[in-house]
């Protein structure tokens, strides 16, 4: 994890060199050892009260895809920089209305080892259609924690970012 303060300069990085009209506000600027992934609000497609939820959902994807195109050459290169300077891949995204779309992103392996009542979990899942492998599975199982567990997780990186103060207090700081 890095600390508040480096994603606070990170944060500001990325606030200063966006263009301000790309997003409406200020974007949300997620990072983590491999990637840094932002995700900005658009404009919703303006549309009669009445349309059918059908209507309304194309409409928002086209919206997203039309963002997507107009901007790519802004994006790669503010993602450029920012790979260069902070020494990760930078991934985008759009929130229009309700709708979120990631445009691009790291998929990381991750290796683990589990004993036969965990694999057996995974292998459940990989039975029951949930998942296609037990790699599926366990990012099902990271994402149904994630949902179900952001205020402990939440407290959790708080709770690290206070022994970091800590400790650069300490003697050897």
């Amino acid at each position: 994890m890095i600390t508040a303060e480096q994603h606070e300069k990170l944060r500001g990085w990325f606030v200063g060199r966006l263009s301000e009209d790309l997003f409406e506000g200020p974007a949300d600027v997620t990072v983590d050892r491999e990637e840094i992934t932002v995700v900005g609000r658009i404009a919703e497609p303006q549309l009669a009260k009445d349309v059918s939820d059908a209507e309304r959902a194309a409409a928002v994807e086209g919206r997203i895809q039309e963002f997507r195109e107009r901007t790519r050459d802004e994006r790669v290169g503010v993602a450029r920089e920012a790979e260069h300077k902070f020494r990760r891949k930078v991934s985008w995204g759009v929130r229009c209305g309700d709708e979120r779309a990631l445009f691009t992103h790291v998929s990381a392996p991750v290796m683990t080892r589990l004993r036969q009542p965990e694999r057996q979990v995974l292998d459940t899942l990989v039975a029951g259609g949930v998942a296609r492998s037990r790699s599926d599975a366990l990012a099902w199982c990271v994402r149904l924690v994630q949902r179900n567990a952001d205020a402990w997780l939440a407290e959790l990186g708080e709770s690290l970012e206070q022994v970091r103060r800590v400790r650069a207090q300490g003697p050897d700081a």
